[in-house]
């Protein structure tokens, strides 16, 4: 399909289709007991066993992830090989690094001056008190200020994996985590824990008691076999914006939130008399997608990064590893990744080409930042970073921006378009369409933006509560 087909149809007659292909949908795929007319209002619905909530109907739990793994060939991977990490200045030298950072510095200058929206100095302020935050010290085994059960003279708490995931889940949602879900360790997912850490620390599993950290390395008890993987929601109000420090800032207030939540719950599970090892540094410990992804928070994009039902890509994730025995949960199929096989729009609006235009995905990796034994739709990160350097002055994120995904399900139509993407994946290419035609990938003012009167951290916690 071809761009100029893509808005031959209007939103009146979009809503017309959209509601036959709702009946339809509903019709065909809704369970008899359709929780849809049942349901009790949101606040009041009940949890899980182990601490779930609801979830969209047409999200269904499955074996394996809607990617194709080899898990022989897949092999624990060096986060240092990242772009986000040592990797790009590894990657294209040490004098062409420095001028690239000489050139931002003087754009970011030029700009401030040019009273450039969404680059103009309050915009720069606003970046850089997020950035307080999110670049702050972390710990890999916590800050260990609580009490442990002993020194209150009790045992530790004991319960049942499925009480353990539930009391997990409710508290790390009070901290602030939007979606919670569980990977246990075995011969295969150990794979996807870093050899080394972004400062080069190694990684290493020993048959140990206790958790340890020395100058170069850090011990992970082969007894901690519970990968708690989280999100951490973002403000689609500013990532609208992106590449501005506007946008920017929403990704360090995620970090510094993702901080926040991964020191209580290891102050928590302390109280509890367990262990919980958490990300020593920014996007370390192990690989988030891909827990994510087996986590059932969400599925792979052609982004190369996980979409979730509730939020699109507008969350950041992180992990922690802990010996509490929990509930595993599976992966899921919602269609997402079979709809970014035919939607493309990221990638053509990528300013750096570095998403793949594909059709279908590959085993092929792009360079030494990809972990090879997945199939997937590989990025050119290096090209990615070099823009994000050099023009944007700031991350970039259009990607998240204009994917079909980001929606905030203010109308019904969002949650049928989404049900429509899982249950009948024949109009993936038309809901594509659809999606340009309400011009919802449009960027936004960023001037506007500090106008606005928009709810704490700028997003809708309420959006995992299910009302349909």
């Amino acid at each position: 399909m071809v761009e100029k087909d893509r808005k031959l149809i209007t939103r009146r007659e979009f809503i017309r289709i959209a509601g036959l292909t709702a009946t339809s949908v509903a019709a065909g795929s809704l369970p008899s007991d359709n929780p849809a007319k049942a349901a009790a209002p949101a606040s009041q619905q009940q949890l899980s066993a182990t601490g779930k909530a609801p979830r969209p109907w047409w999200v269904k739990s499955v074996e394996k992830p809607t990617i194709e793994i080899d898990w022989d060939q897949l092999q624990r991977f060096d986060s240092r090989k990242t772009m986000r990490s040592t990797g790009f200045a590894a990657l294209i030298g040490k004098d062409e690094y420095e001028h690239l950072l000489r050139v931002a510095e003087e754009n970011e200058k030029q700009r401030i001056l040019d009273h450039m929206p969404g680059y103009t100095l309050k915009d720069q302020a606003l970046n850089a008190a997020q950035s307080t935050g999110a670049r702050g010290a972390r710990s890999f085994l916590g800050p260990q200020n609580a009490q442990i059960p002993q020194e209150r003279g009790v045992p530790p708490w004991s319960g049942s994996p499925e009480e353990a995931s539930r009391l997990l889940r409710v508290a790390m949602r009070h901290f602030g985590a939007a979606t919670i879900g569980f990977v246990e360790l075995n011969e295969q997912t150990r794979k996807l824990i870093y050899t080394h850490d972004p400062d080069g620390k190694e990684l290493v599993f020993q048959d140990v008691d206790q958790a340890t950290e020395t100058a170069t390395q850090r011990i992970i008890p082969q007894k901690a076999k519970w990968v708690i993987v989280y999100t951490v929601q973002m403000s689609i109000e500013t990532v609208k914006r992106a590449p501005t420090a506007i946008a920017e800032q929403t990704t360090l207030l995620s970090y510094s939130r993702g901080r926040d939540i991964q020191e209580k719950t290891q102050e928590f599970l302390r109280g509890l008399g367990y262990q919980c090892l958490g990300e020593a540094t920014n996007n370390a410990l192990a690989i988030a997608p891909a827990l994510a992804v087996m986590a059932g928070l969400g599925e792979l994009s052609r982004l190369n990064r996980m979409i979730t039902p509730e939020f699109g890509p507008m969350v950041r994730v992180f992990k922690m590893i802990t010996d509490l025995p929990l509930v595993s949960d599976q992966p899921i199929d919602a269609g997402i990744f079979e709809f970014c096989k035919s939607c493309k729009k990221c990638a053509e609006a990528c300013p750096s080409s570095a998403l793949s235009l594909s059709d279908e995905p590959s085993w092929e990796t792009e360079g030494p930042w990809s972990n090879p034994g997945h199939k997937a739709f590989f990025e050119n990160s290096e090209s990615c970073r070099t823009y994000m350097t050099e023009k944007a002055g700031t991350n970039c994120s259009i990607c998240f921006a204009v994917c079909p995904f980001s929606k905030k399900n203010k109308v019904w139509l969002h949650s049928w378009v989404k049900a429509g993407v899982a249950k009948l994946p024949f109009l993936d290419g038309f809901l594509r369409s659809m999606d340009d035609a309400f011009s919802y990938g449009a960027q936004k003012d960023p001037e506007q933006w500090w106008w606005q009167n928009l709810p704490e951290y700028g997003i809708d916690t309420e959006q995992t509560l299910r009302e349909d």
